[in-house]
């Protein structure tokens, strides 16, 4: 196990400077500079801005630059927002998007099993058609549309919560809500499936003939055999929703990452970007890692086969 913990360890590594590398040098293929949208400003003081900024030094030598300060844990100096750091900005921001997607993902994840499991074991019965119902709505209308739908019914209408803001946990309710029901939706059809894959299986009736009860064959069995798939998409949905909160950090005034990330590749401000790009790659790549691990425990198979390659 643990060899294969290294080897995952080292792709991890190896994935998190492809895309450094990668984010960097394209980035830098934008026609223009960080300050060509400013005021016109005298070409010296220009030329003193981008020589401040080592932009004025071939691409290769700045990209030498970048990864020694990475290594450093430097993120850089936003060249848009006077006086902060990336590293500033993303600690007084990344709390918010952070707390949104892990509640997010808990509501999605909880209810998206439960109601894989529930239809799968009622399969053509009013649970099964009304998890499919919601997964269907998850799935096919925009989480900005649910967003508003939302703060119309609880917030405006029933006046239950309110309808934008941030501050104590009642602000989370609704946007947490608006964003887990892709989750939701995803993780219900793919449990359901696979459930129904597990029921017909000869062990499954083995363990009927045994005398388990009906929650030792669904805990021990079903679900612990047909969660793998769930388990293998976990990373990437974790990751898109604890960066994909954009929207509806506008919709709900969050003061969330999001807008920062978005901001900046309009401003072309080079640190921003690449600190905002390597955050949310650590989480999305973390995501990966982990997802790989908890497979290795799950199916030990997984990491035995070719040596865990």
């Amino acid at each position: 196990m643990l060899n294969y913990s290294l080897k995952r360890f080292v792709y991890m590594l190896i994935t998190l400077w492809v895309i450094v590398t990668l984010t960097f040098f394209l980035m830098h293929m934008i026609p223009g500079d960080p300050f060509t949208s400013e005021k016109k400003v005298p070409e010296q003081i220009r030329q003193n801005m981008l020589a401040k900024y080592h932009l004025d030094k071939p691409l290769i030598v700045q990209y030498g630059y970048y990864l020694n300060n990475l290594v450093h844990g430097d993120l850089g100096i936003s060249l848009k927002y006077l006086n902060r750091t990336v590293d500033d900005i993303i600690k007084q921001s990344a709390p918010a998007s952070f707390q949104l997607g892990i509640q997010s993902i808990i509501l999605g994840v909880i209810f998206g099993l439960l109601f894989g499991i529930i239809a799968a074991l009622k399969r053509g019965g009013g649970w099964d058609y009304f998890s499919m119902f919601l997964a269907i709505i998850g799935i096919s209308v925009p989480n900005f549309i649910i967003a508003t739908l939302l703060q119309l019914l609880l917030a405006s209408k029933l006046r239950w919560l309110p309808v934008s803001g941030w501050g104590s946990f009642k602000y989370t309710i609704l946007p947490s809500i608006a964003l887990s029901f892709s989750t939701l939706s995803i993780i219900s059809r793919m449990m359901r499936t696979s459930m129904l894959d597990v029921i017909g299986q000869d062990y499954i009736k083995t363990a009927k003939a045994k005398g388990l009860s009906q929650l030792q064959i669904i805990w021990k069995h079903m679900v612990r055999n047909a969660i793998m798939p769930v388990v293998t998409v976990l990373g990437p949905l974790i990751a898109g929703i604890v960066t994909g909160t954009f929207v509806i950090e506008q919709i709900f005034s969050i003061p969330g990452l999001g807008k920062f990330f978005v901001q900046s590749i309009y401003d072309e401000d080079y640190s921003m970007i690449l600190g905002t790009t390597i955050f949310y790659s650590v989480i999305l790549v973390v995501m990966m890692f982990l997802v790989d691990i908890a497979y290795g425990l799950i199916d030990p198979r997984v990491r035995l086969a070719k040596g865990g390659k």
